[in-house]
């Protein structure tokens, strides 16, 4: 562990620095990161230093850091939940949202019908192998999107707002549809193994009951918290203890339901009021939680991620074919939507490519679907690098959109 830890956090610190000056958002070096030192690369060259470095005993430790990691992030996607961003674009967000996450979701599905009898794991019903696939199609990477409009001074733009919403929306709804996958693999009550209907059901009432009581029940108990507690010298500190209670004990609350850990703790982000004090623990958080302990699900990632799988010719047509149905439905989607809603070509082009960012939350959405069995190993390779390669392509295309409309801009004035 006092080996794997600073070598993982300093490769993943290392390889985000280098794709930061390539003008690439962090996440692509991290992601690459933990698939290099996984059995794609490290693994596939001297298997001895892999073992050596990763061995099996320190994995599952490795695993419960990279995941706390993973609950504080997703608190922080959760706090970054700007409703306000959906006032005055009701339509626009309405209709690129809707379209970003329905349109990849029936193309997916269209071709997780066409995978089922290939990549289906054995007792997985069609229906939740076909669900998942879809919803993977359908994930936006919400806070790696903040960051590339940042980088490219779009955040404050109406298409930097636009978008934001949309990503927000539609991140929303797919995290929703990816409770219903874990309930119907996983039902109340239930053994796994896509159970009863009536588990599903159940399952999907008391996720509505956590909804409502975390809206109307905790969040103006935390309001008055912070009011009444979050000031004087120890409201750092204690906002630090508080958050960190607060996740872990949302995330229990959506284990104990048989939905997933991380669904629990985005909502208590959402939940959460903006305040100085609590957005001052929360930077807190961020500071130690996503540079240290989110590297370790990433190489936990990277390890159940092995190119070799994907050796015959027949697994990579049908990865690429992953690809082309991705870019499809979330860019393309997402651009006729936008245009349809009355935007800009420019804006509708570069609003469908900042959708088509999966990033860190396609990874976390693969994980939950392999660790519930839905997906197999091969399958899981395939949507890895599609993540990788969507994620990677979205900050080269909006500069390039962006960098033509200011020569245009100055072509115009002269």
């Amino acid at each position: 562990m006092l080996i794997a830890v600073p070598v993982v956090v300093l490769a993943c610190g290392a390889a985000a620095a280098v794709m930061r000056r390539l003008g690439q958002t962090a996440v692509v070096g991290e992601i690459l990161v933990g698939i290099l030192l996984g059995p794609s690369l490290l693994g596939w060259l001297w298997p001895a230093g892999s073992r050596w470095l990763l061995p099996g005993e320190v994995l599952p430790y490795l695993g419960v850091l990279g995941n706390l990691g993973l609950l504080v992030f997703m608190f922080l996607v959760g706090l970054e939940l700007d409703v306000g961003l959906l006032r005055g674009r009701g339509r626009a967000v309405v209709v690129v949202s809707q379209a970003s996450v329905w349109i990849p979701l029936g193309l997916g599905s269209l071709l997780a019908l066409a995978m089922y009898g290939s990549f289906a794991p054995e007792g997985i019903g069609r229906a939740e192998f076909v669900l998942f696939v879809a919803v993977a199609m359908s994930v936006t990477a919400f806070p790696v999107l903040a960051r590339i409009l940042k980088d490219q001074g779009l955040y404050g733009t109406p298409v930097g707002a636009l978008a934001m919403a949309c990503a927000a929306v539609a991140d929303v709804v797919a995290w929703c549809l990816l409770a219903l996958v874990v309930a119907m693999a996983h039902p109340l009550g239930g053994g796994g193994g896509g159970g009863s209907v009536w588990g599903t059901v159940g399952m999907g009432v008391l996720a509505g009951v956590f909804l409502a009581g975390m809206w109307w029940g905790v969040r103006p108990v935390l309001g008055w918290g912070v009011r009444r507690w979050g000031s004087g010298t120890g409201a750092g500190a204690g906002g630090v203890v508080g958050l960190c209670s607060g996740v872990c004990l949302a995330a229990y609350a959506t284990h104990a339901m048989g939905v997933h850990a991380l669904f629990g703790a985005f909502v208590f982000g959402a939940v959460v009021p903006r305040t100085a004090v609590v957005e001052q623990a929360a930077e807190r958080m961020r500071e130690f939680a996503v540079p240290v302990l989110l590297p370790l699900f990433f190489v936990g990632s990277g390890l159940k991620t092995d190119v070799g799988l994907l050796g015959g010719g027949a697994a990579w047509w049908w990865a690429g074919a992953v690809l082309v149905v991705a870019v499809a439905g979330k860019w393309g989607g997402g651009t006729v939507a936008a245009l349809l809603a009355g935007q800009p070509v420019r804006d509708a082009v570069t609003l469908g490519a900042l959708m088509n960012c999966r990033g860190v939350t396609e990874l976390v959405v693969l994980n939950v679907g392999l660790g519930l069995g839905v997906i197999g190993a091969e399958l899981f390779t395939a949507l890895v690098l599609m993540a990788l390669v969507t994620t990677a392509v979205t900050g080269p295309v909006v500069r390039a959109l962006r960098e033509r409309e200011v020569k245009e801009a100055v072509g115009l004035r002269r």
